[in-house]
């Protein structure tokens, strides 16, 4: 008990040595003096309160906030000394701010507890007691045996023991790791890899020695014995607090003052009406100075609007919906729509000035398909399943040919052995392959841990080189139907230093060949012979083209080449010391003086409307990072192809530096390159190892150049060097508000810290979108979530926020529902539904999110202009009224005089509507009987208003904003009309109102929409109608 006490406060942390010991099956050795190392459970938790700790943390972060924690020091104040108001006025509203807050809080954290369960809950199968047994993923244990079926998702960090295939082999996709949705090729050990029943593992009794848990995903190290037996505005509201509060404390200290000034008259020290005790006349004069400033300090209290942070909650939650609402939001292919989990960052949406993105599955597809290749020096494309050179047609004379030259054939042959690709083992691999009943072959089903290799082999086995698959230690291909057996001797694994991989086969005739694949910066240096100029020229063609390049080259060995390159193969491969390190000398030693076949270009599907999504962003004012696992020409070519890098744009390189030196020199080479260049757009590229040299000694010069680019470009990034990078931007002098977006768990330590996490619902799992603040479905949303509920979500926060301290200028019932009840119920309607410009302008002129950025709607000009306002309008209220109905010279509809209760409550009636119109019953009744009254009450209105209302006209008319053109133009242009049946333009039929109408109602649903939405317009009058509209939009629509 103590212990789960412990870790549950977080004093009791899993152990941190520098390598782990796992006992598996956690059959731990029997002697006493052994004790077990401990480790994490295997819960995952996004939530942030518990049952225990919710109402004191919950309540800790609610008085961080100014304003309550000043409410709560002026209840505590009324209870202890005597007050001019009751102590009800201060503790209802603070009560009810704190209660409903708590609620809306509770309930958001719910739905976190909710979905950590799902996962958390999960059955799944672990290995125990000689048997099966069923329990749920958080009570898995470290060292458990877990069984994993076909198409199950891993609950944990798993070692391969065995498989049920007989060389121990699985595949597995990274998709919830990094993004990539193509299986990758793992084998067990030969010792674990016969184990194939639950009572064999059983029985296993076997020590894992390995490292702690890392950053570095594609880097593990251990070895197993066996035996023979884991906000902006907020800041702007705080501000303007604390601005009040020294305007509060300026006025206590002055009434206070002037009170003493006053009763050193001797007629007015001690009224008739308020007769002092013998105690308050013995009583020290400091604390009588003190006990008057506090009963002040209440009097004044309500210059603090205590109703503020409510009422932006609620605006926050209730104004939240709209986005699930949203169909324009809607995925139709995957049913799926915007979701929520949090709506505290709803304005930040708004004020968003960097876009950290991911790129496979977030901008692309992830789907590759073959384009082009170059073979010994001749560019080729795939015309109907046939490999044609450039420049020929599937008709003409030499582009009609039968078989394949020497060189093609030997180039398909690399492709097709040079993989990790499997087939799918529900195909058989019989001599003449799958059939149907029909006695057509079927197209063999690939999988591979590249989507680059699956697109090559599926494109060589259409033009005639087919990979049949591996049957024991042979890899088996058919050429033009002539089925051929190649014994694989080694894998040389591909790893991002290198940047190729390669395997050595023993051909049908017993030559030993490497064949070897990758960028082509790392097989054109190695390569001695071939079309090497051509095939260069080539790659930079395809890359130009936006398409992912390979070259492809291969080596023969002779009998004492091939001798000498197994020993030190096997040297390196059972070392126990410095492993990598020598494996890698090892394949260097390998891939060395080859001949270049060719080179192949492979396009990854960029997602739909990506480029105009990017360039949106661009427009708006907002830079777009793409942070990417990826190799460096694979991400720039991407890069190119969805408008990231334009073509005219001067791409500058901070890569594959090695030391703190050069990586400096080039730093201060391409800060002077900038300078010099300021003309022209420039784009960033960094990889990840040059990225953690600029970061640990030049951070600063780092930061000068990527300010000074229009787009940067971070390829072979680990996950927390992507948080890395967002937090060096988060936290830079300038302090800009950042948005990340990905759809897969490498994504979500960036998603979590940028100020906005935006997740991607792809094919990637749920990681992402469990733990960001918004996830949408495709890339392309994004434009609308900033540009039109972003853009209105601050517009309308920042009207409400200002609006509370200008109206904060009575018996306490008034006070108490002027904040609560009679000027924050208006202003926070006005806040869930104001639309001052058209959603479809604002998502169509990005440059209007301008006018919003850097919180220029809740700045201090802003803030100091409402502020005044609010000064005059009090002094207008209170001498405007003085003024016309003082002096008791007005008459009551009964005859009566106006006393001080009904001249207060002149004031406030003025107030309340002043108030609202900015965007006690009998005494009511009494009041407005008076014609003089009402006479004051407009004159006093109108007044306060007008001066308002000029200022705007002037602005409006001589500093117009963008947004404030907009809205001009759209008013030229009828879109404000009136949605009824009688407005619309001349020549317009009603029907076509109608029309204009629903369209409002529905978001401009497309009439696919409209149908799905169980409109029927043939209903209507009209036939055919015709409107303007976007250009990617039809000229007509038949209904």
């Amino acid at each position: 008990m103590l212990r789960w006490v412990r870790q549950q406060l977080g004093f009791d942390p899993p152990h941190q040595s520098d390598t782990r010991t796992i006992y598996i099956a956690n059959r731990f050795p029997q002697h006493g003096h052994y004790v077990p190392q401990k480790f994490a459970d295997n819960r995952i938790i996004s939530s942030k309160y518990t049952v225990w700790n919710f109402v004191p943390k919950n309540l800790f972060e609610q008085f961080r906030r100014v304003a309550n924690f000043y409410f709560l020091i002026i209840f505590l104040v009324q209870l202890m000394i005597d007050t001019p108001t009751s102590p009800i006025t201060s503790g209802l509203p603070l009560f009810f701010v704190i209660t409903v807050t708590a609620i809306k809080q509770g309930y958001e954290d719910w739905l976190r507890h909710k979905a950590d369960n799902e996962v958390n809950g999960a059955p799944v199968y672990v290995v125990r007691s000689g048997g099966l047994v069923k329990t749920r993923s958080k009570n898995i244990r470290v060292g458990d045996i877990v069984r994993v079926a076909k198409d199950e998702t891993f609950p944990v960090d798993l070692v391969l023991l065995s498989s049920d295939r007989a060389d121990g082999s699985c595949h597995v996709t990274t998709a919830s790791l990094d993004g990539e949705t193509n299986l990758k090729t793992h084998v067990a050990v030969p010792e674990t890899a016969v184990l194939q029943s639950v009572a064999n593992l059983d029985k296993l009794v076997a020590v894992i020695e390995c490292q702690q848990p890392e950053a570095d995903l594609y880097r593990f190290v251990g070895r197993i014995t066996v035996s023979q037996q884991a906000e902006e505005i907020v800041r702007s509201m705080n501000s303007f607090l604390i601005i009040y509060l020294i305007i509060l404390l300026f006025e206590a200290i002055l009434s206070t003052i002037l009170k003493y000034a006053w009763q050193a008259e001797e007629k007015w020290d001690e009224p008739w009406y308020n007769e002092k005790t013998e105690h308050e006349r013995n009583s020290s004069k400091i604390l009588r100075f003190i006990s008057d400033f506090l009963a002040f300090l209440v009097l004044y209290n309500f210059i603090i609007p205590i109703s503020l942070y409510v009422t932006v909650e609620m605006q926050k939650f209730l104004g939240s919906f709209f986005i699930g609402w949203d169909l324009d939001l809607y995925h139709e292919e995957t049913n799926q729509r915007a979701q929520v989990n949090t709506s505290d960052l709803n304005e930040e949406l708004g004020q968003v000035e960097y876009v950290f993105t991911d790129k496979t599955g977030t901008l692309t597809e992830n789907e590759m398909q073959f384009r082009e290749c170059s073979i010994n020096g001749i560019k080729y494309q795939e015309v109907n399943g046939k490999l044609t050179p450039e420049g020929f047609s599937e008709d003409s004379p030499d582009g009609n040919r039968h078989g394949l030259v020497k060189e093609e054939e030997l180039f398909l042959k690399a492709v097709c052995l040079c993989h990790t690709v499997q087939i799918n083992a529900d195909q058989t691999d019989g001599a003449d392959g799958p059939w149907h009943a029909n006695g057509i072959t079927s197209p063999l089903e690939y999988y591979a841990s590249s989507p680059d290799e699956k697109a090559l082999v599926e494109a060589a086995s259409r033009v005639g080189v087919v990979f049949t698959g591996i049957s024991g230690d042979s890899m088996e291909v058919k050429s033009l139907g002539k089925p051929e057996r190649y014994k694989l001797l080694h894998v040389l694994e591909f790893d991002p230093n290198r940047r190729r991989m390669s395997v050595i086969v023993e051909s049908p005739s017993g030559e030993k060949l490497l064949f070897t694949k990758g960028a082509e910066s790392s097989i054109l240096p190695r390569s001695k012979s071939g079309e090497i100029d051509k095939t260069r020229i080539h790659v930079d063609e395809f890359a130009l083209k936006g398409l992912r390049t390979l070259c492809v080259a291969y080596r023969r060995f002779t009998p004492e080449e091939y001798q000498e390159i197994g020993k030190r193969l096997h040297e390196a491969r059972t070392a126990l010391q410095q492993r990598e390190e020598r494996l890698a000398d090892v394949f260097n030693f390998i891939e060395r003086d080859l001949e270049l076949l060719g080179a192949t270009g492979v396009e990854d599907k960029l997602q739909e409307k990506v480029q105009e999504t990017i360039e949106a962003l661009r427009l708006a004012g907002i830079k777009v990072w793409v942070l990417t696992g990826d190799k460096h020409e694979t991400a720039v070519s991407v890069s190119l192809s969805c408008g990231h890098f334009h073509r005219t744009m001067n791409i500058l390189e901070l890569v594959q530096h090695k030391s703190d030196s050069t990586c400096a020199e080039q730093l201060r080479q391409l800060a002077k390159r900038i300078k010099e260049d300021h003309v022209i757009q420039h784009g960033l590229v960094v990889d990840g190892t040059s990225l953690s040299l600029a970061l640990r000694e030049h951070e600063k010069l780092f930061m000068e150049v990527c300010k000074n680019c229009s787009a940067v470009l971070c390829c072979r990034m680990a996950p927390l060097q992507k948080a890395k990078v967002v937090r060096l931007l988060k936290t830079s002098p300038e302090k800009p508000i950042t948005l990340a977006i990905g759809d897969g768990a490498n994504d979500v330590s960036m998603i979590q810290e940028a100020h906005v996490g935006i997740g991607i619902m792809g094919k990637e799992g749920r990681q992402a979108v469990r733990n960001s603040d918004y996830a949408i479905a495709r890339f392309k949303f994004l434009s609308k979530l900033l540009f039109v509920h972003g853009h209105f979500y601050y517009i309308r926060i920042a009207t409400l926020v200002q609006y509370f301290f200008y109206k904060t200028l009575y018996d306490s019932v008034y006070l108490t529902l002027y904040n609560i009840c009679f000027t924050s119920l208006p202003v926070l309607i006005y806040s869930l539904f104001e639309q001052h410009v058209h959603p479809h302008v604002l998502q169509s002129k990005p440059v209007l999110y301008r006018d919003i950025s850097k919180n220029a709607h809740l700045g201090f000009k802003p803030f100091l202009y409402w502020t005044i306002l609010g000064f005059f309008h009090a002094f207008v209220f209170f001498y405007g009224s003085y003024l016309l109905m003082g002096e008791d010279t007005s008459l009551l509809g009964n005859g009566q005089m106006f006393g001080n209760w009904t001249f207060g409550t002149l004031v406030f009636t003025v107030m309340v509507i002043t108030v609202t119109m900015k965007d006690m019953y009998f005494v009511f009744v009494q009041l407005l009987s008076s014609g003089s009254a009402w006479f004051a009450i407009i004159l006093i209105v109108v007044a306060c208003l007008f001066i308002d209302v000029v200022k705007k006209v002037l602005y409006r008319h001589l500093q117009p904003t963008s947004t404030e053109k907009a809205q001009l133009t759209e008013a030229g242009s009828g879109i404000n009309c009136l949605d009824s049946m009688c407005c619309f333009s001349d020549g317009e039929t009603a029907c076509t109102s109608v029309r204009r109408m629903l369209e409002r109602l529905m978001g401009r649903c497309s009439p696919s929409r409209v149908n799905r939405c169980g409109i029927s317009l043939n209903s209507l009058c009209c036939r055919r109608f015709s409107y303007k509209l976007e250009p990617d939009e039809p000229a007509a629509i038949d209904v």
